[in-house]
């Protein structure tokens, strides 16, 4: 018996054009022919080949002595969080970061952690933002009442900030504030890959200033599972231990580590192809009436623009009717990302798809 369509992807999955995320990336069969040949073994017992290898390596890329494997970014970064943390400790973040805002409340779930929110700008905030959060220190105050700060973290590229990078002397600024007042530092890195690519600054230049990194492999980088969060041997040890507290013990996990196995080694150099996808869209929409589209804040692979003709999210129903997906976000805000599956034909399609659509609301509307 047939099985009718339950969703969109049942019947439209080749006519669609799907932009909501670099986390819609598909395996290509390079990558699938890799995960088909892994040797595998039980990752809780640290008998994975495929993942210490993928540990290793991606260990090496960061100039760091150690990685664990985990299934996603989210888990990563509060994993990180808890291992630097302890319930009722304060961490300091970006008001727009991805720990603080996507990541399910996790701070407060798991590690019972408070907030201190920085006023950062498309996510980037400076040295004196985390002076006068963590205050001039006082032989007065009374050390019991105050809520320690343990922790500040920022995220490279800042996706909220539409793929915001974030200067070398920026970094130091503000992680040596932390340093100085005995703060760890994390760095959300979830594309870390897409900051080095376009900035051609290596990925170990910037993690040299952070005690931890979360990297991610499903990205644009296009593995389908996985995250690694790096840093000391003595850190990644804690580490592990929260990793399967909270859920993440893998057993034959090499072969989904392949495939970000696989990403790391081939995928990295290519995402210069997403850059000018993303660059080539914000260009093709500027002038579309009802549009708010600032090429020039297109640094990376995220295209973040405004919608002023109609709520954000008609706007994008609009457009899924006519095959492009893209993510709406609060009342007039819309997100696209290309990835590699992304051809430079879709892209195309994908402008002439969003003039259509402003066009005919900006008839209907005069």
């Amino acid at each position: 018996m047939k099985r009718a369509p339950e969703s969109w992807q049942d019947s439209k999955v080749a006519s669609i054009i799907d932009l909501r995320s670099d986390t819609c990336s598909q395996p290509t069969d390079a990558m699938r022919d890799a995960m088909a040949r892994a040797p595998v073994g039980d990752d809780v017992y640290g008998d994975d080949p495929t993942v210490k290898q993928l540990e290793a390596e991606v260990a090496d890329v960061l100039g760091v002595e150690d990685a664990v494997y985990v299934p996603s970014g989210t888990m990563s970064n509060q994993i990180a969080v808890r291992t630097h943390t302890e319930p009722g400790d304060a961490v300091l973040l970006d008001q727009g970061a991805h720990i603080y805002m996507n990541e399910a409340g996790g701070m407060a779930a798991l590690s019972g952690t408070l907030p201190r929110l920085l006023p950062g700008v498309r996510g980037v905030f400076t040295a004196d933002d985390v002076r006068a959060t963590l205050g001039v220190p006082s032989r007065y105050p009374l050390s019991t009442n105050a809520t320690p700060m343990k922790l500040l973290c920022l995220e490279n590229t800042h996706n909220g900030g539409g793929g915001k990078i974030w200067s070398i002397e920026q970094i130091k600024a503000a992680t040596d504030v932390a340093r100085e007042r005995g703060l760890k530092t994390h760095l959300d890195g979830a594309r870390l890959w897409n900051a080095s690519v376009a900035t051609g600054v290596a990925e170990k230049t910037y993690a040299q200033f952070f005690d931890s990194i979360s990297v991610c492999f499903s990205k644009g980088l296009g593995a389908p599972v996985g995250s690694a969060l790096c840093g000391s041997r003595e850190f990644i040890k804690r580490a592990r231990r929260f990793k399967q507290q909270f859920g993440g013990g893998f057993r034959q996990a090499g072969i989904i580590a392949a495939g970000a196995l696989y990403a790391l080694r081939c995928n990295r150099a290519r995402l210069a192809e997403d850059h000018a996808h993303a660059k080539m869209l914000a260009e093709g929409i500027r002038d579309c009436p009802g549009l708010v589209v600032d090429v020039a804040a297109v640094e990376t692979n995220i295209l973040r623009f405004k919608v002023t003709s109609l709520p954000a999210s008609e706007f994008a129903e609009r457009l899924s009717a006519k095959g492009l997906r893209v993510l709406p976000g609060g009342l007039d805000g819309i997100r696209a990302i290309p990835y590699l599956n992304i051809t430079t034909a879709q892209i195309q399609e994908a402008i002439e798809i969003i003039r259509s659509v402003t066009a005919a609301t900006h008839a209907a509307q005069a």
